[in-house]
């Protein structure tokens, strides 16, 4: 099997896209999605949409929740929280339905997907390291879990001894004994220097997980925030992917 996993979309509609086609290069069996379809940027019913049609399961993220005002904004910050509210007044019926339909865990014999933690997933709390990971490692009852949240890629990496460490890429393969916490990186606003739009194909045959990245037309996604009339740092952060 060969799973395409991708994470915080933000409603960024040609990073999507560009993720899409890329995704089209790599025979992939069954798409997964890892949360925060809508937030920050214009197209929140696109993205809906389109993640809907593409993925058969997705787990939700904070910024659906606080668009179906499950999470409360105030842990947002202003341009966030403003984002928010701007995406409330514009979602469709069918998109409050899908995001209203999202679970916060899932899990299948290959793997697990959660936003952010597997402890306490409803708090969305920030799994930055192996420390931080912990909780979710001893959660985690099989070999491998994909989150977003953090938009920073990363491969957390735990050996039998319970010994972990972060991997020195992004890529690996999955070794018999040990357990993983792959963050696949964020589609629609990377926030690791690299403005390209972060998607993970996961082979289970070959054992293999690799984060990859599609570059799109940031500058168009920027000119579309700033033209709905949401705060212009939320667009010009994707030309710097910070």
């Amino acid at each position: 099997m060969r799973y395409g996993i991708f994470s915080d979309i933000h409603s960024n509609l040609e990073a999507l896209e560009a993720v899409v086609a890329a995704y089209k290069k790599e025979s992939i069996d069954a798409y997964l999605c890892v949360g925060d379809i809508v937030g920050y940027a214009a197209n929140p019913n696109e993205c809906s949409r389109i993640t809907a049609s593409l993925a058969q399961n997705c787990v939700a993220g904070n910024h659906d929740w606080a668009s179906l005002d499950k999470f409360p904004v105030e842990y947002f910050n202003p341009a966030a929280a403003k984002a928010i509210h701007w995406t409330k007044e514009r979602l469709s019926q069918n998109s409050v339905s899908y995001l209203s339909s999202l679970k916060l865990v899932y899990k299948n014999d290959d793997l697990t997907l959660a936003h952010a933690t597997l402890k306490e997933p409803q708090e969305f709390d920030y799994l930055t390291g192996c420390l931080a990971a912990e909780g979710s490692f001893r959660l985690l009852t099989n070999r491998i879990c994909f989150v977003g949240h953090t938009h920073l890629p990363a491969i957390l990496i735990q050996d039998k001894k319970g010994s972990s460490r972060q991997g020195a890429g992004l890529e690996c393969r999955i070794e018999e004994g040990s357990r993983y916490i792959i963050n696949v990186g964020s589609v629609g606003q990377p926030r690791d220097g690299d403005p390209r739009a972060a998607y993970c194909v996961y082979d289970t045959l070959a054992k293999e997980v690799s984060i990859k990245r599609a570059g799109y037309d940031a500058g168009s996604a920027r000119d579309k925030i700033i033209g709905a009339g949401l705060p212009p740092f939320l667009g010009e952060r994707l030309l710097e992917g910070r």
